[in-house]
């Protein structure tokens, strides 16, 4: 079925209205969620809402909290993200390293104990959008195997990058493993099978069966090479952040654990030259308008995909599985029995590093 996007924001904002989320916090969460359903990536867009929603009724996520900061240096921020939104706690310490990078000329924010980021582009675009380059790291649960392993053990650590131009910015949003583990979940609702060389199960085997790979392991995107840049990234986002490495990390699949991945946001004041923009967007241009290996099939540079599907998806709205918008209409006829009742400090306490 198909959606528009002003009904699916409408719904989402509702859902987390009726469990004591402030009016501006679930704008952002709802924004997240349904941009990633706009470019086509459903894997982080609303099937991620029942278990967020679930996190909060347990007591497992504060949607009133926007962390707490410090300047551990004039260019770095810590952030304690004390269980709040993603988007949410992501968002005040941009809005923080914006103002700093003015003057340092690059800023960086390392965040522990906050919840799931989303689609990482959607951050990055925002940076973009001020005239700086943005950078975007996060981590996950243990759920890729090491090149030439079988059992997982580091996360997606996908990233993001985004470079302001005169025209649309370039945006390269990717994990480090051949898929997200959202997308193996989508994949498993759908009843679809997956790729051959995705991912193995429980017991290590190659499997194409979604299900089975939800317990398994997913394969680093290129061999040794992703998995390379996928084990930089696990050790640089523990090192700035404190956070725990992914065998140790709990809470973006699950509504049982307190959430204690790391994500780190860089924005750097680009302050190009107007030629400089038009350069770079010329350059674009030009890889587009490059011989294409299928005639029917232009090349495209990073971004270009998604901005299209937006633009239809505002136009026609979007499709999502039958199932899940009937589970979410009805997560709105409920009643929490205890909304904005985050109360673990003890467990929080415990967590902390």
């Amino acid at each position: 079925m198909q959606i528009s996007n002003w009904g699916s924001l409408a719904l989402v904002r509702s859902l987390l209205a009726q469990r004591g989320t402030p009016e501006r916090y679930a704008a952002l969460q709802a924004d997240v969620l349904v941009e990633a359903e706009l470019k086509g990536h459903p894997s982080h867009g609303l099937q991620r809402l029942p278990r967020l929603l679930a996190r909060m009724d347990r007591g497992l996520l504060n949607p009133s909290a926007s962390g707490q900061s410090h300047w551990r240096s004039d260019a770095v921020l810590v952030v304690e993200g004390e269980q709040g939104l993603g988007p949410v706690v992501a968002m005040q310490a941009l809005h923080q390293l914006h103002q700093r990078a003015a003057s340092t000329g690059i800023a960086l924010a390392a965040i522990r104990n906050s919840n799931h980021l989303g689609m990482l582009a959607w951050y990055v675009e925002h940076i973009a959008a001020r005239g700086c380059i943005g950078i975007v790291f996060s981590s996950s649960e243990a759920l890729v195997h090491p090149h030439g392993g079988t059992r997982a053990f580091l996360g997606t650590n996908p990233f993001a990058i985004a470079v302001p131009t005169a025209g649309r910015p370039l945006v390269l949003d990717a994990s480090t493993s051949m898929v997200s583990m959202g997308k193996i979940h989508h994949y498993a609702a759908s009843g679809r099978p997956l790729p051959e060389g995705w991912a193995r199960d429980r017991e290590g085997h190659p499997t194409t069966d979604a299900a089975r790979a939800m317990h398994g392991a997913i394969a680093p995107f290129g061999g040794a090479k992703g998995y390379g840049l996928g084990i930089a990234i696990e050790l640089l986002i523990a090192a700035l952040a404190g956070s725990a490495l992914a065998p140790n990390v709990r809470g973006t699949l699950d509504a049982d654990a307190l959430c204690n991945k790391g994500d780190v946001l860089v924005v750097i004041d680009a302050a190009s030259a107007p030629d400089v923009s038009q350069q770079l967007s010329a350059y674009l241009d030009t890889v587009r308008d490059s011989p294409s290996s299928e005639p029917d099939c232009p090349v495209r540079v990073p971004g270009d995909g998604a901005a299209q599907r937006r633009t239809h998806s505002l136009k026609s709205g979007f499709d999502i599985a039958p199932q899940l918008w009937a589970e979410l209409q009805s997560l709105d006829l409920q009643t929490p029995s205890s909304p904005s009742s985050f109360t673990p400090a003890s467990i929080l306490e415990g967590q902390k590093q």
